[in-house]
């Protein structure tokens, strides 16, 4: 398509003197579909559909945006030339930019060099794939003309938002994470897209907790009971649920479950923000570690505010059925018998949790999705849905895995209070207890049912989510 559209069309585009003005109304016409001299979102939309440009209603609506001078919401044959020529010039800095030693050409070293100073770090065999996606030639390095021609159309206006596009739409390995928040530029926030995608996380993760919620539930009453009877399993576990509280209290304390997304996201996306601040200095780009630094401080601010709904959501899921009327009921009824402090016990173990878990997961993200890209990318620098999506798997399980004796000494210290006849012990002792009686299997007591539910919840998550931004309109990355 690229070499099509350099041949046939883009000469016309090249926003040189010498470029016949024929060639522009030659492009203007396969855009103005209906012939009546002006180009409006839909047109555009079918328009660059036509000649195999997908950028996302998002991305034509910006380029209408930009180009429209009059603001009729179209764009006539002057203003869409007018664009071009802009925009042409706009990409022509960003070109200079990367060249740094001002050859002409950009290659893999420039690219990586280049990255570098904006705190982002990939292998000279990634930007090598970044080189194959633009060039056409076979010169493994970018000449202005394939630079120019293959963002004709796309609307980033400068050098941080080419690297944007690169790191949201060919998964570059830079060291993000589903632990880590995500970044928005001053635009996305202003324009409202940072919203719309934290609301399309949250419905997406809302949905994929209430669809595996049994499991849920089935974890956590296996880190509390299972250590009177290590007879409890999976099917024995549902079949107890069941029949002590009928098929809807498979899903107790799912509720709670769902409720504590948007305040911890609102939280964790906040104080992310601060946190970078305060670990950059003003105008430096923030690094792998600072990121990872700032995504676990982030965690753990949000994790201070919303746990006293954690602790909520584990009495309603080990409670008997008519323990407790629902959330304010058992919020009430901590609150009378064992005081405010009830409403952070396992608080320590929780806090230390975070770190192992976001460290593994982010390490291991890297690892999986840099070898990928090194051994098994062929032409592109995208590894795709399936990929991304196994390396998320993967790493998340292997997060889990450290940090699960953590999560159970948790769950089992916000519930002790619950069970008769047991002492209140602390983090220390309560390690020093499962060891001493169930061994080291004990401190994993429930993660069968906790690793089942990470495909299905992955999956639903990521096919809401999807939905949710076309619904929402985000912009399609």
């Amino acid at each position: 398509m690229l070499r099509w559209l350099r041949g046939f069309v883009l000469p016309a585009a090249a926003c040189q003197d010498a470029a016949p003005p024929t060639r522009f109304e030659t492009l203007f016409q396969k855009l103005d579909r209906n012939g009546d001299g002006v180009v409006d979102i839909g047109e555009l939309q079918e328009g660059l559909k036509g000649l195999g440009v997908a950028l996302g209603q998002d991305g034509e609506e910006k380029i209408l945006t930009t180009g429209d001078i009059n603001k009729d919401g179209k764009l006539d044959f002057e203003e869409f030339m007018q664009y071009l020529k802009d925009h042409e010039k706009k990409m022509k800095l960003a070109f200079k930019s990367l060249d740094k030693n001002n050859d002409g050409v950009i290659e893999a070293s420039e690219i990586v060099q280049s990255l570098q100073t904006l705190g982002l770090t990939i292998s000279e065999q990634q930007a090598e794939l970044i080189l194959q996606s633009i060039d056409t030639d076979g010169t493994m390095t970018i000449d202005w003309n394939e630079w120019r021609d293959y963002f004709l159309f796309n609307p980033v206006t400068d050098i941080e938002e080419i690297i944007r596009f690169w790191k949201h739409s060919t998964g570059i390995d830079i060291g993000d994470s589903l632990t880590i928040p995500d970044e928005f530029t001053e635009e996305e926030k202003k324009s409202g897209q940072w919203w719309r995608q934290l609301l399309a996380g949250g419905i997406a993760g809302a949905v994929s907790r209430t669809s595996t919620a049994p499991l849920d539930r089935l974890k956590v009453m296996m880190q509390v009971h299972g250590s009177k009877s290590g007879k409890m399993n999976i099917y024995g576990g549902f079949r107890q649920m069941v029949k002590e509280g009928g098929i809807r209290s498979l899903w107790r304390g799912n509720g709670t479950n769902v409720l504590k997304i948007a305040p911890e996201t609102a939280v964790k996306f906040w104080s992310y923000e601060q946190y970078k601040k305060l670990l950059t200095v003003e105008g430096q780009k923030i690094g792998i570690f600072d990121r990872f630094i700032s995504g676990s401080l982030a965690g753990a601010t949000a994790q201070t505010i919303i746990y006293p709904m954690e602790v909520i959501k584990t009495r309603l899921a080990v409670g008997k059925t008519g323990q407790y009327y629902g959330i304010f009921d058992c919020a009430k009824k901590i609150l009378k018998h064992e005081g405010v402090g009830a409403f952070y016990k396992g608080y320590i173990p929780n806090l230390l949790g975070i770190v192992p878990y976001a460290g593994i997961d982010l390490a291991v993200y890297e690892l999986l999705k840099s070898y990928w890209l090194d051994n098994y990318a062929k032409d592109s620098v995208n590894p795709g849905v399936i990929v991304l999506l196994g390396c998320g798997i993967v790493s998340s399980t292997c997060g889990q895995l450290a940090s699960y004796p953590l999560a159970l000494v948790k769950t089992r210290m916000q519930a002790q209070a619950m069970l008769e006849g047991t002492k209140q012990m602390n983090m220390v002792g309560l390690f020093r207890r499962i060891i001493s009686k169930e061994g080291i299997p004990g401190l994993y007591r429930g993660i069968t049912p906790n690793f089942m539910k990470v495909l299905p919840a992955v999956g639903i998550s990521y096919v809401v989510y999807e939905n949710m931004k076309q619904t929402l309109r985000v912009t399609q990355k």
